[in-house]
């Protein structure tokens, strides 16, 4: 078992990682302060795997459980989504007193989140994340939302969990395809921040595609290790915790372009990460022979490296409806080398040109 803090003052947590942890989810819950029903958000097929287990875990602590369902894919981290789990929580009975387990991958992390930081304004939460996307990333640092057609995640909260507990076993039930697009995080994780942990990718692949389990624990502890640095030190993304956004500016217009549909989260990324490390060497800060180790790592882990073929005033559209955007400028987060960030400032129109898509 490997336990980590995330010191947030009073938004304080751990992130506990452990294989066969479900089993331990009430007893944990009720360390933490939690008392009164456990409304257990989740899919049909992260609830159909897990959810009696997670359940009989909460009723055996004590907790009263309501579970609810909500439909599996990006396409629903909507407000209609959201609007039905109130609807749930009226009809369950959901009050001040209780609080919410969010069971499954990034999009029910995101969007249970959002519920209970909204439900009476703010009731307690507990991610409890089912894909490697999550563990390494979206379950840790408190970022709630929704998507709006506009774009992705433009209606949220920083709203932090109590706990996390990551179980590595249920990774085993996990697609190949959504598996691969959860490594696309801890490469980013690499690429911008720990340059050992990039060479320990490199080095270890064949370990980490066959899921073999200490290069799961290795991969999940050290992921969850950097994200919490970059947390505790930018809560509410001021300043450094916009470098975990490294190939998201392109990666989340392509998954807006495409309705949610065409490309899962990870796969967006990636290919965002070919866009961004262009861009940076475009700006001097990297060379053209760390170009292609991050094109390389990418495309060795199975991850999309092609680009998109969208209409140009569309995918400017998209690109300027970034997050980080202010005015026309978007604040876009480069690799300086192997290991190491910067950010610079464009519009969209200019990253169109140094990313190279219309060279």
């Amino acid at each position: 078992m490997s336990v980590l803090s995330v010191n947030l003052a009073e938004n304080s947590y751990e992130i506990v990682i452990e294989r066969g942890s479900l089993a331990s989810l009430g007893r944990r819950c009720r360390t933490v302060g939690m008392k009164g029903m456990a409304a257990v958000i989740s899919n049909r097929a992260v609830a159909s795997l897990y959810g009696s287990v997670v359940q009989d875990s909460l009723e055996a602590a004590g907790f009263t459980v309501a579970r609810i369902e909500m439909p599996d894919g990006e396409e629903y981290k909507n407000s209609v989504s959201l609007g039905r789990i109130y609807d749930d929580f009226a009809a369950a009975g959901v009050d001040r007193s209780s609080f919410v387990v969010a069971l499954g991958g990034g999009v029910v992390g995101d969007v249970a989140g959002f519920a209970a930081a909204t439900w009476m304004r703010g009731i307690p939460f507990v991610q409890v994340p089912t894909t490697l996307l999550a563990q390494v990333d979206s379950s840790v640092g408190g970022k709630t939302g929704i998507d709006h057609p506009r774009g992705k995640n433009l209606i949220g909260a920083f709203y932090q969990p109590r706990l996390v507990l990551i179980d590595v076993n249920t990774l085993a039930t996990l697609d190949q395809r959504q598996y691969r697009a959860g490594l696309a995080e801890v490469i980013k994780y690499g690429v911008v921040y720990d340059r050992p942990f990039f060479e320990f990718l490199e080095a270890n692949r064949a370990g980490i595609l066959a899921m073999e389990p200490e290069f799961l624990i290795e991969i999940i502890h050290r992921s969850c290790t950097l994200k919490s640095q970059v947390v505790e030190a930018d809560e509410k993304e001021s300043g450094l915790r916009a470098i975990l956004n490294y190939g998201h500016t392109f990666g989340h217009a392509f998954e807006a372009l495409s309705g949610y549909r065409g490309l899962v989260h990870g796969e967006a990324v990636a290919i965002g990460m070919v866009l961004a490390v262009r861009v940076s060497a475009a700006e001097g800060m990297c060379s053209q022979a760390d170009v292609s180790r991050v094109f390389d790592l990418i495309s060795r882990y199975g991850l999309p490296v092609e680009i998109p073929l969208y209409d140009r005033q569309q995918l400017l559209n998209s690109v300027a409806a970034d997050k980080k955007s202010k005015g026309d400028s978007i604040t876009f987060i480069c690799n300086r080398g192997i290991g190491m960030y910067a950010m610079s400032h464009h519009t969209p129109e200019e990253l169109l040109m140094l990313s190279g898509l219309e060279a």
